[in-house]
């Protein structure tokens, strides 16, 4: 399980915009975004670093939590 602080999500379009950034690196990861903590756990067969450089691609700046 992979927890990322994800300062910029704020809405549900960031929520659905990190949940298809997430799974399209991974379409069996498992998303669970909590936008009031801005994190999201991520369960996925892909490195930390790809699930970063997805949600950058998305205009996500992440870290690990």
């Amino acid at each position: 399980m992979t927890k990322l602080n994800v300062p910029d999500m704020s809405c549900g379009h960031c929520k659905a915009a990190v949940e298809k950034a997430v799974t399209s690196v991974d379409a069996t990861a498992t998303v669970a975004v909590d936008l009031e903590a801005r994190t999201v756990e991520i369960s996925a067969t892909v490195s930390d670093a790809a699930l970063i450089d997805a949600l950058k691609s998305e205009g996500y700046e992440s870290s690990a939590a």
